[in-house]
């Protein structure tokens, strides 16, 4: 198991240092912010209070420094070793959710990075807009959804978007269009940001139809009796691991490899859905990481695909302290 010697200590001094009204950690667990329940020591672990404290940080935070931003951590497998930088964790903080105006031909939804999707989804249903009820069944934040073009049921997040808030690595922050980005599936690509010029969405403004609550709820409500039926949701996992492939599914593929219920340490392939891998209770990050590695091999060598990871891995390999 992931026993860590946790300081979960709020570190009084740095966050002095960097004048921010957040909380600063030190020697945080990331096994507490994974929904894979796994994740070596962050060395810094910062609790924005809004936007505006992030933006303050960020421009005290020396470029160099690395620097995470992190959601629910449901798409994102840390490794052992943990992290030498700074994690920054939205999630209920840039949590901005408003109706910024409603007619006859539909609203428009401004949601903060940190807000769950599910909350957008149940936001809007009330508000009687529709477009949005697939958004219930992506168990991660809209900045997540933004910056991986998540989706589900046939609908993805940027279908949604009217334009986007980002904040940059220096803490400027602006607004944009989707002109600006080069949109795939499950893949967010900036036509003007490379290399260090990188930048994250703080929040994302949402245009969606007019609906009836009624039917936007029920419809939340088929979807996620849907996700709870097809899904392994009773062990901790990440989600998909894999893209679809074109015109294929990962999921296919994986089971005709007969790699349903394989297990490397205290991770195994789900046998409810095998493009799913779960913390059976004692899995490492190195065993997680090597399962997926060892799937994808099987699938390129019997199949001829090469699988794409839809889950981020970020950190040093190393063993969990």
């Amino acid at each position: 198991m992931n026993r860590q010697k946790a300081c979960h200590i709020t570190d009084v001094r740095e966050t002095s240092l960097y004048g921010v009204q957040g909380e600063i950690r030190v020697n945080e667990p990331m096994s507490r912010h994974t929904s894979w329940r796994v994740g070596g020591l962050a060395r810094r672990y910062y609790v924005p209070a809004g936007l505006e404290d992030l933006s303050a940080f960020l421009q005290k935070l020396p470029i160099d420094e690395p620097a995470y931003l992190v959601g629910l951590g449901s798409n994102l497998l840390v490794r052992d070793g943990g992290l030498p930088g700074t994690v920054i964790a939205v999630h209920a903080r840039l949590d901005n959710l408003q109706l910024l105006d409603s007619n006859k031909s539909g609203g428009l939804v401004y949601a903060g990075a940190g807000v769950a999707c599910a909350k957008v989804a149940r936001f809007s249903a009330r508000h009687r807009l529709a477009g949005a009820e697939f958004l219930a069944g992506i168990p991660g934040t809209i900045g997540g959804a933004l910056a991986m073009n998540a989706g589900c049921y046939g609908s993805e997040a940027w279908e949604l978007v009217e334009r986007v808030r980002i904040i940059s690595r220096s803490g400027e922050i602006s607004e944009c269009s989707p002109d600006n980005y080069t949109i795939g599936y499950r893949s967010v690509q900036s036509k003007t940001k490379s290399g260090n010029q990188f930048e994250w969405f703080a929040g994302g403004y949402l245009r969606l139809k007019p609906g009836d609550e009624a039917e936007s709820r029920e419809k939340i409500k088929r979807l996620l009796t849907l996700r709870v039926n097809s899904q392994p949701l009773n062990k901790p996992n990440a989600g998909s691991v894999f893209r679809n492939p074109p015109g294929d599914h990962a999921a296919r593929l994986i089971e005709a490899c007969g790699l349903k219920g394989a297990q490397i340490g205290g991770a195994m392939v789900s046998v409810r859905h095998a493009n799913f891998i779960l913390n059976m209770g004692h899995a490492t990050a190195a065993d997680i990481e090597a399962l997926i590695m060892m799937v994808k091999a099987r699938v390129e060598q019997e199949k001829g695909v090469v699988l794409t990871q839809e889950v981020r891995v970020i950190g040093e390999a190393g063993r969990s302290v």
